[in-house]
């Protein structure tokens, strides 16, 4: 008996923070969340969010996208950044500038970007080869 009204409690609680824009659904105009999206409609604007981001195979975002983690199997257009993951199935389709942390991509995927992946940099000689660091060099010389 109370287990059961845990189990609705925590369903409900979970959900509470899920926005879904269903197919069919055209928003255009700027917005903010702090949830979690699933995107299978369009929507033509700026969108900054601190949740996931799911953007279904019938989803296409036109625009500016600001965020932590997007999964994509749907269409992008525009700008993106994130500070996480961006994921790409086999059906997403992906053109402008993006900016992330990290970048997953399955075969069959379209990504026509230009892309700038956050992290540690390391700086290259003309040959290609790493650089040695500051104190490497230091050692070196010593």
């Amino acid at each position: 008996m109370f287990s059961e009204n845990k189990k609705d409690k925590h369903m409900t609680e979970s959900t509470s923070n899920q926005n879904i824009i269903a197919q069919g659904t055209k928003i255009v105009g700027d917005f903010n969340s702090e949830g979690d999206f699933r995107i299978d409609g369009t929507i033509e604007g700026n969108i900054k969010t601190t949740g996931k981001l799911v953007v279904g195979k019938e989803g296409f975002i036109k625009g500016t996208l600001q965020g932590t983690d997007a999964h994509f199997e749907g269409k992008f257009s525009g700008k993106l950044s994130l500070s996480g993951t961006l994921t790409l199935k086999s059906s997403a389709f992906i053109e402008g500038e993006v900016v992330v942390g990290k970048l997953a991509v399955e075969p069959g995927a379209t990504f026509n970007v230009t892309c700038v992946m956050k992290g540690t940099v390391k700086p290259m000689t003309n040959g290609g080869e790493p650089t040695a660091t500051k104190k490497q060099q230091t050692e070196k010389t010593a």
